[in-house]
């Protein structure tokens, strides 16, 4: 019997899930890192088709299009390239900005006496 009628290979939402995660990390490499969560993904597998969902924590000021750009980019390259599975979209979910200015510790040091 030829190897590809001997049985099926399939891979569990959340393996996918964990890829897209890890790609949008690459893709936020080069940006300043912010003081929250790692990028979260979810994702809905039907036959090879995924449909993906990224949740991320940017800086800000930033070019926030861009990056959402770039982390499209990057989920869709990975999982067709180690799922072997078509990306038809992905969607992101900006969930929260950092600033310099709102984070704790950052910008002028205050001394309360």
């Amino acid at each position: 019997m030829p190897p590809g009628e001997r049985g099926a290979t399939r891979i569990a939402d959340r393996v996918v899930a964990k890829i897209a995660a890890q790609a949008a990390r690459e893709a936020l490499a080069a940006s300043p890192p912010t003081e929250g969560a790692p990028p979260h993904a979810t994702v809905t597998v039907h036959h090879d088709i995924a449909r993906v969902r990224v949740s991320l924590e940017l800086a800000y000021p930033s070019d926030i299009a861009a990056q959402c750009a770039a982390v499209r980019h990057q989920v869709v390259h990975r999982v067709e390239q180690c799922a072997d599975m078509a990306v038809p979209e992905v969607d992101i979910d900006v969930e929260q900005l950092h600033s310099t200015h709102t984070r704790p510790g950052a910008g002028r040091a205050r001394r309360l006496r």
